[in-house]
């Protein structure tokens, strides 16, 4: 049985990512890239569709015994596991090197004290355990073949096979060092190279200790950002400057619901914004290649932008259910692919045009076609801002006007406007001047509820948004104007959780629905920082520390956040780790940073 979703530890090498267990189990794997099929689906299902556990032994009729500590190594994505057993202590070193030929999942056992025996049990199951491969021996190395895949097992332990499963029993004293090493390789390609475990745990500790010294943030909350730093990069597909918004799908929302979806694509939302953070920490060479892979995904058809990609910017994300996955903790259906792809989420044009203008404004080098696609989105949105559309949460149900997606359709034009009044671009000036102005009366004529003081979720409702948040951030509204002051103690009181944690939106009550779909969630991590942030923007920075403190002490014990926390179950719930939830922590961070917020 899969873990609990803040049990995970995640590694990666910018191409794809494992999740593994805190007894040692890698319950998911999908190779060679981050939206392949996996090789290890345990994690949506149960050990028949793939898994591989390296730990103490134990007996057949026991559960596995989990770790008594774990811990990054240093700020790097290498994990290390120690147990503590009856016999002694064993440490496991988990990584994956970034590549440069085949991925590798290389997995050190070390002995620390005593004698301690040891299994490794690998079962291998491709599409997304659907298919039992062939598993045979070459030249000495284990190989699991099935269609155009192969997987290549190595290490210096004796194998067997039985059940279906590749099983090694060793026992480790102090000193040992014993390495096991899973590598892809297409089935009709020749073999890959022998593994090398102890350089390549070098060269992947000297990579992350280089790329971390470029991190530009030095404040209090340096081992929450840079955490969130390195995950961000571990989601980033090398490439091609993609990011994906996480590595799995179909982790639920709702224990048991069915709010299910992949996310193992680029949302250019999600993107957006983690260009942006990687740029207020100093990472100008990230931001600079997810503009070069936006400028591939839009191409020169800006008027049928996407909401989202595949990483190398593929169209088509198709979406089907995989009947043969019971779903984590039994939430189904399993999803793979995503139908919102195609959706109208107007609110995109802005995110894409703020992180484009964030990057001229921090001194990335200027690039002709990102200003000329600027243009050429903001053409189309001038034509196209004043229809419904599916907003920012994607929704299932009728398009509305989503007070959001208007804020964020000004803030295209207003970024547009200063693109202009640089300098580095020409354009009918007061043509979209008066554009933005006739945008914002707009919204603040039938997206404010004047009775209730408070912004709504779109036009003609009297629900709640927490994306309504972002008003004073994006700079619609500034923050001491009193409608700005009247949303967010709305939203506080509405769409608050009992210990503090931010709803997305309503999903009960007389306008329930808006959505399309069944069932509940979990207060959204993200819209939780938001808060946090406005806080600090309206002078309530003490309230904002506090808010901010709480959400950090959310994060699993290696630092990793999910999509939402479950308050009823007290637990993290929705795809992990997310981009999502790591980026506005690092926004928050540096804006209480900058305001003195913080204890000590």
């Amino acid at each position: 049985m899969a873990g609990r979703i803040e049990d995970y530890a995640l590694i990666g090498d910018m191409q794809t990512a494992a999740l593994v267990c805190r007894d040692g189990t890698v319950d998911w794997l999908c190779l060679p890239r981050f939206d392949s099929h996996a090789i290890f689906a345990g994690l949506l299902g149960t050990e028949e569709h793939g898994f591989w556990r390296l730990g103490p032994a134990y007996a057949a009729d026991a559960e596995p015994p989990t770790a008594a500590r774990r811990r990054y190594r240093g700020d790097s994505l290498i994990l290390e596991s120690e147990w503590d057993t009856p016999r002694g202590t064993v440490r496991v070193i988990d990584f994956m090197p970034p590549r440069d030929g085949a991925p590798q999942l290389i997995r050190i056992v070390e002995g620390i004290t005593g004698r301690v025996p040891m299994r490794s049990a690998l079962r291998m199951r491709f599409s997304y355990g659907r298919v039992v491969p062939w598993v045979h021996k070459h030249e000495g190395r284990t190989v699991a073949v099935a269609g155009p895949d192969s997987v290549w097992f190595d290490t210096a332990c004796e194998t067997y096979g039985e059940h279906l499963t590749t099983y090694a029993d060793f026992t480790v004293a102090p000193g040992d060092r014993i390495a096991f090493t899973v590598s892809w390789e297409p089935s009709h390609k020749e073999p890959p190279g022998l593994p090398e475990p102890e350089q390549s745990l070098e060269a992947t500790e000297e990579f992350w200790r280089d790329w971390v010294e470029h991190c530009t943030y030095h404040g209090p909350y340096r081992e929450a950002v840079v955490r969130s730093l390195i995950t961000l990069k571990a989601l980033t597909y090398a490439p091609t400057g993609g990011i994906v918004a996480a590595p799995t799908t179909s982790l639920p929302e709702e224990i048991g619901g069915v709010r299910n979806w992949d996310y193992r694509y680029t949302w250019l939302r999600d993107a957006a914004i983690t260009l942006s953070s990687l740029l207020r920490t100093g990472y100008r060479e990230e931001a600079r290649a997810w503009r070069e892979w936006l400028l591939r995904a839009v191409a020169g058809d800006p008027e049928n932008l996407q909401i989202m990609y595949g990483i190398a910017g593929e169209r088509e994300l198709g979406e089907a259910e995989l009947d043969w996955l019971p779903g984590y903790e039994h939430s189904s259906p399993v999803r793979v692919g995503n139908g919102a792809a195609h959706q109208l989420q107007l609110d995109v044009y802005g995110e894409v045009t703020e992180a484009l203008h964030l990057a001229h404004m921090t001194g990335l080098s200027r690039n002709d076609y990102a200003s000329l696609l600027q243009l050429k989105l903001i053409r189309y949105l001038a034509d196209h801002w004043d229809q419904p559309d599916e907003g920012i949460w994607e929704v299932r149900g009728p398009r509305r006007h989503f007070v959001h997606s208007k804020v964020m359709a000004w803030v295209a034009v207003d970024r547009t406007i200063k693109l202009i009044e640089s300098g580095d671009a020409d354009g009918p000036l007061e043509k979209w001047r008066e554009l933005r102005d006739e945008i914002h009366r707009d919204v603040c004529e039938k997206g404010y509820d004047k009775e209730r003081n408070t912004f709504t979720q779109y036009y003609g409702s009297k629900e709640l948004d927490a994306s309504l948040l972002l008003i004073p951030q994006v700079g619609f509204l500034p923050p001491d104007d009193k409608r700005v002051i009247g949303t967010i103690e709305a939203i506080q009181r509405e769409l608050s959780t009992p210990d503090g944690f931010i709803l997305r939106y309503p999903t009960t009550g007389a306008d329930a629905g808006v959505d399309g779909l069944e069932g509940d969630e979990g207060a959204f991590l993200a819209c939780s920082f938001w808060m946090a942030d406005d806080l600090a923007m309206i002078g309530r920075v003490d309230e904002a520390r506090k808010l901010f403190e709480k959400l950090l002490a959310l994060r699993n014990d290696l630092g990793l956040l999910a999509e939402e926390w479950d308050p009823r179950l007290q637990r993290q719930v929705g795809n992990f780790p997310q981009a999502f939830s790591h980026v506005p922590l690092i926004d928050t961070a540096l804006r209480l940073t900058a305001s003195g917020a913080y204890g000590g």
